[in-house]
């Protein structure tokens, strides 16, 4: 096996058997094709062009050179080409350009730099681990990190302590049994990285921060790796609070909006405006866009008024508009709990129509209430509430009988300044997954859902809604 803390600092000699510098890095190129879309028999690291080892000779001379140009001689790299071969540009286009086919693209990853003493992500395990080395195989395929104590201990121990020479790749016959696939791990971001080898009809850059950014055929923006996304947004929550706000960031800015969104509201409040504040303004409304409208609220509640306001500014004005509203109610009252994502109609609707509004609510605006609201005047922003109908009784009427039909008139509802705990005890009264905010005059105002009635119900330290700053 070859480990990456032996073989930094290598020497490297020409085909003479002259050292010509020694080894300080070596650039991998990492697959984002999310393994979904891989075949099992293929891993991410097999199918991957091979490394490119960094070299620095005298006076900090560098060198790019491929895998494929060094060979083992006597426990020593040795050049397969004259040394006035060696590329001198970082990742040289023809290491890897001739592997890639038209749906696989590839990030270089500096393994010293990005990932040797880093946190990454075990997607199997869910929990961030700590980088102690790093394992390839003789043909110089990575099998994966080792973040064991037995890691660092191979790190510190003296050469002769370990019965070889620094760089020898026969050290050990068989990889650790703690070594995590390192197609299951997802990196935190990285420092280097400024180039994909993607096919030229992908406009695509990377970010600082090791996003994607522009258009990419099929992958969603900033998206690097399909893996973290396929978790669950509580999950990925789980795994952000094992990090620093800026780590949680930058793993923020690699997902898409949706998940973003997602994950950030499984956050406790006080680290999601942290992490908040570690990512660029725009980014941070696109997926405050993507969040509900009064967890959206709750959130920029959190924040610093002026910080607050500009990203209001920046988000979709319609966005924009129900956040603010739902932002002049007070915390303590069912109006600070309440949303504005649910779906009403017209009492005259038929069963039929009613079942077409559910289903372009859930496709366009991910509003997935179980009951269609029946009001006066649809096209109102603000309309009275004459009764309600429950998403099964849709399923099982006939598609032309009407909502007034069908709709509960017998209402249970709240008003704006009702007490939390009141919420909570009706809803927990009648068995409602949400109930309707009305103010005095009957009209909808809003919803409180059963998720954030409970909220409530929970001690100060496991709550997720903040102090209200204004």
């Amino acid at each position: 096996m070859l480990y990456l803390s032996q073989l930094l600092g290598a020497p490297l000699e020409d085909s003479q058997g002259t050292r010509i510098g020694k080894i300080i890095d070596i650039v991998v190129m990492r697959s984002i094709t999310p393994l979904t879309e891989l075949s099992p028999a293929v891993s991410t690291a097999s199918a991957a062009p091979l490394p490119t080892l960094v070299v620095e000779g005298q006076a900090e001379h560098k060198w790019y050179v491929p895998v494929e140009d060094v060979e083992w001689h006597d426990d020593t790299l040795r050049l397969r080409v004259p040394v006035e071969q060696l590329s001198t540009q970082p990742i040289p286009p023809s290491v890897g350009a001739r592997f890639i086919a038209p749906d696989r693209f590839f990030l270089p990853v500096s393994l010293a730099l990005d990932v040797l003493d880093k946190q990454v992500i075990d997607i199997a395990r869910k929990k961030a681990v700590r980088v102690n080395d790093v394992c390839l195989d003789n043909d110089w395929h990575i099998l994966g990190i080792d973040s064991s104590t037995l890691g660092l201990v191979r790190r510190l121990a003296p050469n002769w302590l370990l019965g070889t020479r620094r760089g020898s790749p026969h050290r050990f016959q068989r990889p650790p049994t703690n070594l995590i696939p390192w197609d299951h791990i997802e990196l935190i971001g990285s420092q280097q990285a400024d180039l994909v080898l993607a096919p030229e009809s992908a406009q695509v850059e990377v970010s600082r921060a090791g996003t994607l950014e522009g258009s990419l055929p099929g992958y969603p923006t900033g998206v690097p790796s399909g893996q973290l996304a396929e978790l669950r947004p509580a999950d990925i929550a789980d795994i952000m609070h094992q990090l620093t706000p800026g780590q949680g960031a930058r793993l923020l800015e690699s997902l898409d909006n949706e998940t973003a969104a997602d994950t950030l509201e499984e956050i406790d409040t006080e680290r999601q405006g942290h992490i908040l504040e570690n990512i660029s303004a725009s980014r941070a409304a696109d997926i405050l866009d993507a969040m509900g409208p009064d967890e959206a609220a709750d959130l920029l509640a959190r924040l610093p008024e002026e910080f607050a306001q500009d990203l209001l500014r920046l988000m979709k004005p319609e966005e924009s508009e129900d956040v603010q509203e739902l932002l002049a109610y007070a915390e303590n009252s069912a109006g600070g709990l309440m949303t504005t994502d649910y779906t009403a109609l017209n009492a005259t609707r038929s069963v039929a129509e009613a079942l077409g509004a559910v289903r372009t609510s859930i496709r366009e605006q991910d509003i997935r209430s179980p009951y269609v609201y029946c009001v006066a005047d649809e096209l109102q922003d603000e309309s009275r509430l004459l009764g309600v109908v429950s998403v099964w009784d849709l399923l099982v009427a006939e598609p032309t009988q009407l909502l007034q039909d069908l709709m509960e008139t017998d209402l249970i509802t709240v008003q704006p300044d009702t007490d939390p705990y009141t919420v909570a005890e009706i809803m927990a009264k009648y068995n409602l997954l949400v109930v309707p905010v009305v103010n005095a005059e009957g009209t909808l105002e809003g919803v409180v859902t059963v998720d954030d009635a409970l909220d409530v119900l929970l001690p100060n330290e496991r709550r997720r809604k903040p102090t209200r700053m204004y």
